[in-house]
Parts: C-alpha cells; structure tokens; sequence
C-alpha cells in the first residue's frame, strides 16, 4: 500500500501536471509532451521496470520512483483531453479577457474542474501501482528488506511451496493482492460513473 500510494503520487503529479499544460497551451508544447507521453504508452512498462529495478538495485525508494514515473502517461492523456474541453469554455475566454494570467486561469479555472477526474484515474493507477510492485517483489527485484505479499510470493516459491502444494504459504498473499486491486479498481470505477454521466447512464 505504501508504495502503491507513493508511486501512485508521482505518477499523479507528472501526468497532470503535463496533461493541464498540453492541453491548455497547445501549439508546439503540446505536440511535444504529447510525443514523450506516446512514447511511454507504447513502451512496455513492466519490461522497462524490470530492467530499471535490476540497474538501481532493491531499494524502497528506487522502487516507487521506477513505477511512478513509468506510470503517468494515461493520466497526462485523460487530463489533456478534459482541459482541451475546458479552454474552450466562456468563463475561461472572459477570464482570459479580463486580463488574467495564464497561471491563474489554470490555477481557478481548469484545475479545480478537472480534480475530480484527477481523483478517479488515481484510483485506478494506485491498484496498477499495487500490483507492479507485487511483480517486481514477486521476481526478486523489491525490497529484501520490506515485508510485502509480493517477496511473500516470491519466498513461497523460492522455498518450492507451489510446486508442493503447502498452499498456506502462497495463497494468503496472492488472495490479499487480488482484494486489494480490485478493491481499488470496483471505486476507481464508480468515481468514473459519478464523474462521466454517459457511463453511469451505461452500468
């Protein structure tokens, strides 16, 4: 959990950040940043983590800034789609003609209505987090030092505990890791019934 929400944090910050900055100045900045988002979409990320896991080593730390800043790209997209909608807007234009400030049109007009979709996409991203640090715990590549379900997998199997069926050795933790996930997966979800209406109008 506590490196699910930290790498979930930095993932947050990076994509929204980005996504409010393409999507409210457009132009060469957006073409850009939406090229460096691409690419890390199209990248496979739990390879990437793997092989950036194994170079900086089996540290707590290492481990929440490879998954945080692997994991940003789908939220840097969802935001710039809504703040390309919000820019259009007619408080936004009279803002701007009233003479404020690119920062502060941001800072009062499209941020605070993009929050709540900001809110249900990290949902999402803290069980995607959750579960790429049970991966990483799971082949050897977390923390030796920390207890997680994840080096518990990893432990199980190591010691042959799979391959001999003592199952009270594996399947606490991997049934903790699938609640847990879609714990935060089923709310994620339901944050985007509330905030998309089309999909409440759906379920």
């Amino acid at each position: 959990l506590f490196v699910g929400l930290m790498a979930t944090l930095i993932s947050t910050i990076i994509g929204a950040g980005l996504g409010i900055l393409s999507g409210y100045f457009m132009g060469p900045l957006d073409t850009g940043l939406m090229a460096i988002t691409d690419f890390f979409l199209v990248v496979p990320a739990l390879p990437l983590m793997i092989a950036l896991g194994a170079i900086f080593g089996q540290n707590l730390l290492i481990v929440i800034l490879v998954i945080g800043l692997l994991s940003w790209p789908r939220t840097a997209r969802i935001v710039r789609s809504q703040t390309l909608s919000l820019r259009q807007r007619q408080y936004v234009a009279r803002a701007r003609s009233q003479g404020a400030s690119d920062a502060r049109i941001i800072r009062r007009n499209i941020a605070p209505h993009v929050l709540q979709l900001i809110i249900a996409n990290t949902i999402l991203v803290v069980a995607g987090c959750i579960l790429a640090e049970a991966t990483l715990s799971f082949i050897g590549l977390g923390d030796p030092d920390r207890i997680s379900w994840g080096s518990s997998l990893h432990f199980a199997f190591v010691s042959g505990a799979i391959g001999r069926g003592a199952w009270w050795y594996f399947l606490p933790a991997g049934l903790g890791i699938l609640v847990v996930v879609l714990g935060f997966t089923l709310v994620g979800h339901a944050f985007e019934r509330i905030e998309n209406p089309r999909l409440r109008g759906s379920a």
